[in-house]
C-alpha cells in the first residue's frame, strides 16, 4: 500500500469516475485502474462498485476512506516538519469564509508567503455547515470563518474577534434618509440576503419572525458582490458583513442604515480540529491572521 495508491483512491471517491480522476491526477486511466486493483488485491476486498461509467464506494471503501484521509494528513505533517527544524515547509490547507476574502485575505497571504516561502498554502471557500467535517477528515488544517460564535466539542477555537453586520442601500433609497431603522421599517421592503444556509440570513429571518414581519426576499445569493450591485442599483436593502462594504461606503455608492433593531452578534474565528497537531507552518499562519484581530 502506497501513498500514491491512497491519493488515487481518494480522488476517485471524490469524483466518482476513474477517467475524471485520472485526468485530475495527470495519469493514464490504465495507471489509475492498476493502482486500485493492486490496493484491492492487497486488502482482499473490492473498494468500488462499478456502475457503468460511474463508481461508488463499497462498505469496505467507506471504511478505507476514513483511514486514507488520515494517512494523507499525516503525510502533510511529515513533509511540513521533518525536512527542516529551522524553516517550515509542506502543505497547509486553509478554509475561509468568503466575506473574509475582501479586505483581509490579500494582506495575510502576502505576509505568509514572505515569512514562509516553502509552505504551499491552499485555500478553499467554506460554509459553516460543512467545515467541521472537513477538519475532522483532514481535508482542511485550519478554518478562518465569520459566523455567530461556534462552540463544539470536536473543534478547538484558537482566536475570536467581534465583527458586525449591517443593512445597506443606495443613497437615495427611502430608508437611507431615515434617522433610525428597525424591524418594522423592513416590512414590504425588498431584501437582498445571503444564501439559504447562511447563518446571517437565518439570524435576520428569525428576528423578523419574532416581530411578526413577513420578509420580502428579492434575492438570495452567496456572492457579496452581487448583493452590493443590487443594492447600489436600488433593487433592495442588503444585509451583510460590514467588512465587505468598506470601499462602497468610502465612495458613497452605498449607505449603511442606522439600525436600531435587534443585535446580530458575529465573530471572525479561527478553528482547528481538537486532535490536530499544531506544527510551525500552522502556528505561523494563525499568528499572521491574528494580527488582523
Amino acid at each position: 500500500m502506497t501513498i500514491t495508491q491512497i491519493s488515487t483512491f481518494i480522488k476517485i471517491a471524490e469524483m466518482g469516475n476513474f477517467s475524471l480522476a485520472a485526468n485530475a491526477l495527470g495519469y493514464a486511466q490504465s495507471t489509475v485502474t492498476m493502482q486500485i486493483k493492486q490496493l484491492e488485491d492487497e486488502l482482499g476486498v473490492e473498494l468500488f462498485d462499478r456502475l457503468g461509467k460511474s463508481v461508488s464506494l463499497t462498505s469496505a471503501g467507506e471504511r478505507l476512506l476514513i483511514h486514507a484521509e488520515k494517512m494523507l494528513q499525516i503525510e502533510r505533517e511529515i513533509l511540513s516538519e521533518v525536512p527542516s527544524l529551522d524553516e517550515a515547509s509542506g502543505v497547509i490547507k486553509l478554509g475561509i469564509s468568503e466575506s473574509l476574502c475582501y479586505n483581509r485575505l490579500p494582506g495575510i497571504l502576502l505576509e505568509y508567503r514572505r515569512k514562509f516561502p516553502k509552505v504551499d498554502l491552499r485555500l478553499s471557500l467554506i460554509t459553516h455547515d460543512v467545515f467541521p467535517d472537513m477538519l475532522k477528515k483532514g481535508t482542511l488544517d485550519i478554518v478562518y470563518t465569520l459566523n455567530p460564535l461556534i462552540e463544539r466539542d470536536d473543534l478547538l477555537l484558537i482566536r475570536k474577534k467581534p465583527e458586525t453586520l449591517g443593512f445597506y442601500a443606495a443613497s437615495n433609497h427611502p430608508l437611507s434618509r431615515k434617522k433610525t431603522v428597525s424591524e418594522t421599517d423592513l416590512s414590504g421592503v425588498p431584501l437582498l440576503l445571503t444564501s439559504h444556509n447562511c447563518s446571517f440570513r437565518k439570524m435576520l429571518l428569525a428576528d423578523l419572525e419574532a416581530n411578526s414581519i413577513t420578509p420580502n426576499i428579492a434575492l438570495e445569493t452567496g456572492s457579496k458582490e452581487i448583493l452590493k450591485q443590487f443594492a447600489m442599483n436600488e433593487l433592495g436593502v442588503a444585509f451583510m458583513p460590514d467588512m465587505v462594504t468598506e470601499e462602497e461606503i468610502k465612495s458613497g455608492a452605498l449607505v449603511r442604515l442606522n439600525w436600531k433593531g435587534a443585535a446580530f452578534p458575529i465573530y471572525s474565528q479561527i478553528f482547528i480540529h481538537k486532535d490536530k497537531h499544531m506544527n510551525k507552518a500552522m502556528q505561523g499562519l494563525i499568528d499572521i491572521i491574528a494580527q488582523t484581530f
